[in-house]
């Protein structure tokens, strides 16, 4: 069957191995390799079609995908050369495709009449293979050269280079030219020291290095690096996570930007780092490895987790599952089990891994579908365990802490590379965590500057760079869940919500979710909160021997994965209509609230009735419903009334009870303290309370005056609550 397609010809590959010197051997070896390369295109068909490969390459001349399982059932001796001799065999493969393609459209050309005849050498062979890959920690010396799969993020990008292939030179005595390849990757042209022109009787000898390179007859093609960092989920604890430098060309150059999954399929070699600086002695043969990709192939947002490697035997488990009435309460059951109590906690937790449908308005604009739940309240109430069950739980997520987290560490920053002094970006915590979720614990003791920096990325899910002259937008599509401590460690119910709750507005409105977890002082539930956890301690080595949890672990990150990629839910009409009465009635009542007891420090805005309609899509999602109905805007409706409303109405404030008799002494308190102190004036407590007391006012009626004024920003403590400012 070789050569079938090309006319008369008719040829074997018999006996060309056999015989012959070394070179000889070489030659005839890569003269038949290439035979059959082209022989694989042209001929090969299975079940994708009868010749994919030639139609792959009529339809995109620029590359051709081969699978290498596909040439290994071809011809297994080929594939063999081509994984343990990459860099020899690849440019053959790559010459067979190009003359392949030639026929191919001298053919199409010759039926459907004139056509010019295309170039060879400018088909980029890409590799994919199935098998697994190795962790960039394993790569070893025994892999260099050869064909090597790995994963892992892109952190880093490079700006676009032109990179030689071929280099002209020119003999600045006898104007003798020269064509050298250069070594592919990131290796140079190895320029000859010498001009190899005969001299002629009467001419002078060339000198030593008489080569000047002429630029614009050399050859180039476009060139980036790419830094590549294991995946977060990879890094053993302890370990920092390794990076890798990658090489992308031609048609994969600007196709992935920093915070992208890959699995790239590369040539594991190495160079020379830092050539400019003379080496020692000895210096020489020690390198810098790299990857020179042949083959990359980019997560995508639905598969990223790995929801595509599902079988059809756990399709009909899961949709079995969402069938149950109960599969709402069961999700929950299984989210931390070794938490007692906080059922709310656990439902919303559950909603946030779900999370709702990200929708893409004909504008342009596009609406998160992420959730944004923060955890606010007493030391020990497992708040942190929440944060690592989430981490184990979601497809992907990144840990990190208040203190030890900056607004680069979060975002990203803009490094310069110390070799080339150029400039490139590398991306933070929300960067990396693009489709999963992000956990910040001790959200609290960052400082208010990093927080801002989270502000776009909370909301819009785009982290915006202007830098040392790069102006870029990063994905950073992420859910955030935040743990947090009161300004005084513990919450104290004697003072306001705002006094409590010591985070700005504008990053408060963009969580969807707002817990207050208190440490109630219960007998009855102390006791049960005690049997539960010597329970779990005493228990602790045979769950730990068991697979159980472990498998109902593994299940609940599995139907998350499943469960995102192939459901988007969307409100009916009624359930609509439904969410837009509850909407107006909560902002009526919040409107009635601030005008008694002055503004709330969590605004109900917009934000928190597209957060509703979040949780209403999350709901719909776990059981796997299309459609986000009544029953679940119901059910969104109470989890926001018993977080977030009741965080808005927490402190002192909720408990007073101000009677018309008492609103009238509050009225002429407020008239007394005006009088007294001009705007910006600054007076102790103590001495302007003995003064209003001297008026015949009671100091109880003085304090709870002052805590409205207080909670209205008509004055401001300072100095814990020892002076008082007049603000309006």
């Amino acid at each position: 069957m070789s050569g079938w397609d090309e006319g008369n010809v008719f040829y074997s590959d018999q006996n060309l191995e056999d015989g012959g010197d070394e070179n000889g051997d070489k030659l005839v070896t890569r003269h038949s390799s290439q035979r059959k390369f082209k022989e694989f295109i042209r001929s090969y068909g299975d079940v994708k079609g009868p010749f994919p490969y030639r139609e792959s390459l009529l339809q995109n001349p620029k590359s051709l995908q081969v699978a290498l399982e596909d040439l290994h059932s071809f011809d297994d001796a080929l594939s063999e050369r081509l994984r343990r001799m990459p860099a020899e065999y690849l440019p053959l493969f790559e010459v067979a495709a190009a003359e392949v393609l030639v026929g191919l459209k001298s053919k199409v050309a010759g039926e459907g009449g004139e056509m010019e005849e295309p170039s060879t050498g400018d088909v980029q062979v890409l590799l994919t293979s199935k098998e697994s890959p190795v962790s960039i920690r394993n790569l070893a010396a025994s892999s260099i050269s050869k064909l090597v799969k790995i994963t892992g993020i892109v952190i880093a990008a490079s700006r676009t280079k032109a990179k030689a292939t071929s280099v002209t030179l020119l003999c600045k005595n006898c104007k003798n030219i020269k064509v050298v390849a250069c070594r592919p990757g990131l290796g140079g042209a190895v320029v000859p020291r010498s001009c190899d022109h005969t001299t002629q009787p009467g001419e002078e000898a060339c000198p030593l290095d008489p080569w000047v390179i002429i630029p614009d007859k050399s050859k180039y093609v476009d060139q980036q690096t790419l830094k590549l960092q294991e995946n977060p989920e990879d890094v053993p604890t302890g370990e920092l996570p390794r990076n890798l430098l990658l090489a992308v060309d031609r048609s994969m150059v600007q196709c992935i930007v920093p915070g992208t999954r890959v699995t790239v399929v590369g040539i594991y070699s190495i160079f020379q780092a830092g050539g400019n600086k003379p080496q020692q002695k000895g210096a020489v043969a020690i390198r810098q490895p790299y990857l020179r990709v042949v083959g990359m192939e980019q997560a995508s947002e639905a598969t990223s987790g790995g929801a595509n490697t599902s079988t059809s035997d756990e399709d009909m488990e899961f949709k079995d599952f969402a069938r149950r009435p109960d599969a709402y309460q069961e999700i929950c059951r299984l989210i931390a089990p070794s938490i007692f109590g906080h059922d709310d906690v656990k439902k919303a937790v559950a909603c946030l891994l779900f999370s709702g449908s990200r929708k893409r308005l004909p504008d342009g604009v596009q609406l998160r579908g992420d959730i944004n739940v923060l955890l606010l309240g007493d030391p020990s109430t497992a708040k942190s365990q929440f944060l690592k069950f989430v981490e184990k739980t979601a497809p992907i997520a990144v840990y990190t802490s208040g203190k030890g987290s900056s607004a680069a560490g979060l975002t990203a920053s803009v490094v310069r590379d110390a070799s080339s002094r150029e400039f490139y970006l590398e991306g933070g915590a929300m960067v990396l965590a693009d489709g999963g979720v992000v956990c910040i614990d001790e959200f609290d003791k960052m400082r208010p500057e990093d927080r801002v920096a989270i502000h776009e990325a909370m909301e819009q899910q785009t982290i915006s760079i202007a830098k040392a002259g790069i102006t870029t937008v990063l994905n950073s599509r992420t859910s955030v869940l935040a743990a947090a401590n009161p300004p005084s460690g513990r919450y104290d119910d004697l003072k306001t919500a705002q006094e409590n709750i010591d985070l700005q507005t504008t990053i408060l409105s963009r969580f969807d979710l707002i817990f207050i977890v208190k440490d109630a002082r219960d007998h009855q539930r102390d006791m049960q909160i005690a049997k539960h956890i010597l329970k779990v301690h005493a228990n602790a080595d045979s769950l730990a021997k068991g697979t159980e949890v472990q498998d109902q672990e593994n299940w609940l990150k599995r139907y998350v994965e499943w469960s995102r990629s192939h459901c988007s839910p969307r409100l009916t009409d009624s359930a609509a209509q439904l969410l837009q009465n509850n909407y107006v009635k909560i902002r009526q009542q919040m409107r009635e609230q601030n005008n008694e007891r002055g503004s709330s420090p969590i605004p109900i805005t917009v934000r928190q009735l597209e957060a509703i309609v979040r949780i209403s899509e999350s709901l719909a999602r776990m059981q796997l419903s299309t459609i986000a109905t009544e029953e679940h805007v119901t059910e969104a409706l109470r989890l926001f009334h018993v977080s977030t409303m009741d965080a808005a109405q927490s402190g002192i404030t909720a408990n007073l009870i101000v009677s018309p008799e008492m609103r009238a002494e509050i009225q002429q308190v407020e008239l007394q303290v005006k009088r007294r102190m001009g705007i910006g004036n600054f007076l102790s407590e103590r001495h302007l309370i003995d003064e209003l007391m001297r008026t015949g006012l009671s100091e109880s009626t003085v304090r709870r005056a002052l805590i409205v004024m207080s909670q209205r920003g008509e004055i401001e403590y300072k100095r814990e609550r020892r002076v008082i400012v007049r603000k309006s």
